[in-house]
């Protein structure tokens, strides 16, 4: 053998056929193109999972939002009778007005949107966290009560109330998208405003 055979022999050896190079050619783009369906679907999972969990979080808010309008309602109708301040019953008054306006506004949202009818088919767990707050609530206002400091505890309490309420719906603001709820929500909020400081300025004496 001599040596251009040998050089021969050895170059067909380390060069590749040209069927394995068209075969891993096509392997390449099949790869390349499973790849890019992979990251689509994942792309779309991860969109599905936000609209999803925004979703999600505006209904429990709503739910959460309606539930302690609507418990804070009720202890303001328990409680007002005995309230000795005339200003402090009007300011209550309105307080339930804007209170169970703003409840109707998400009532009529959760029913037409998520075609929730509350109290029923709220969630579990918003349920029993509003049912806690409100008792938490109650047990002041009866100790308070008891005590003769009834006006100065509601005054204090109710103010902090309203500050909890201005949270909720600023949050749920943020997330929503329907414009009647945004408009609901921006009048409530400018209504608890002016409220606030009446409450938070109540003074026995005056």
């Amino acid at each position: 053998m001599d040596g251009q055979e040998y050089l021969d022999r050895i170059s067909s050896k380390v060069q590749p056929s040209r069927k394995k190079i068209g075969e891993w050619t096509f392997k390449s783009k099949i790869l390349l193109i499973v790849g890019v369906c992979f990251s689509v679907l994942v792309l779309f999972a991860m969109v599905g999972a936000l609209l999803g969990g925004n979703t999600k979080n505006e209904k429990t808010d709503c739910s959460g939002l309606l539930l302690h309008l609507d418990n804070t309602s009720k202890t303001i109708t328990k409680y007002q009778p005995v309230i000795k301040s005339s200003s402090l019953r009007s300011s209550s008054a309105s307080l339930y007005s804007v209170l169970a306006n703003t409840s109707n506004s998400i009532t009529e949202y959760l029913t037409q949107e998520y075609k929730v009818k509350a109290p029923k088919d709220v969630n579990k767990k918003v349920t029993e966290k509003a049912s806690a707050d409100n008792e938490a609530l109650e047990d002041e206002l009866f100790k308070a009560k008891i005590n003769g400091v009834l006006d100065r505890v509601f005054a204090n309490k109710m103010a902090y109330e309203i500050s909890l309420f201005m949270a909720e719906e600023d949050n749920l603001y943020k997330i929503t998208k329907d414009d009647s709820l945004k408009e609901a929500l921006d009048k409530s909020r400018n209504s608890l405003k002016n409220l606030y400081d009446t409450f938070d300025n109540f003074s026995e004496t005056q």
